[in-house]
């Protein structure tokens, strides 16, 4: 299962209503027998990498998504949480 833009308002932050949404994807994959959910976050989000890690997901790979970002020097960062009992 991938997560894929996962935002909470500004005005909203702070709240743990983020680790709530990820804590409710992986309730999710994990009753749907997903084997992992995976997702990418951008070096720069320092916060979403805290949370992520501290959810369970381990750093898997980064990548550049484009030319441009190649020559600037900006990485996405790849994470993966298995999942327990996935088929």
């Amino acid at each position: 299962l991938e997560l894929v833009r996962m935002s909470v308002s500004k005005d909203y932050r702070g709240r743990g209503i983020s680790k709530a949404l990820c804590r409710e994807v992986l309730h999710f994959a994990r009753a749907r027998g997903y084997r992992a959910v995976v997702l990418s976050t951008s070096v720069v989000q320092v916060a979403a990498q805290r949370l992520y890690e501290g959810q369970g997901f381990r750093k898997v790979g980064t990548f550049s998504p484009s030319l441009i970002s190649t020559l600037l020097c900006f990485e996405m960062i790849c994470y993966r949480c298995d999942l327990p009992g996935g088929t």
